[in-house]
């Protein structure tokens, strides 16, 4: 089973690492997500966030599809192009999930 981690748990490991109140961090940490969420957002079409040693998030636009299919009942419909979202990890952050596991 996958083990979810919250934004107040990543809170809390920062808190835990620099010796900070957790209410300030909690505050600092949600205004980092937010603020990367309105660039992604605001992304027009596209973007590119490179946070050095951990990866890059980007937005990419998709191509429309003018033939696809809706699989329950076979009509075919037109999807119009839309934005995704795309994440890389860096050289260190893949260096440590080559690892073998235990």
């Amino acid at each position: 089973m996958k083990k979810t981690i919250t934004k107040r748990e990543v809170a809390k490991r920062v808190s835990k690492k620099l010796g900070e109140k957790l209410p300030r961090v909690e505050k600092t940490v949600s205004t980092l997500f937010t603020t990367l969420r309105e660039i992604m957002s605001e992304a027009n079409p596209e973007v590119r966030i490179e946070i050095r040693d951990f990866g890059v998030f980007e937005v990419k636009t998709t191509k429309a599809k003018p033939k696809a299919r809706n699989p329950r009942t076979g009509e075919i419909v037109y999807v119009p192009p839309r934005r995704k979202t795309h994440f890389k990890p860096g050289k260190l952050l893949k260096e440590e999930l080559k690892k073998p596991l235990e």
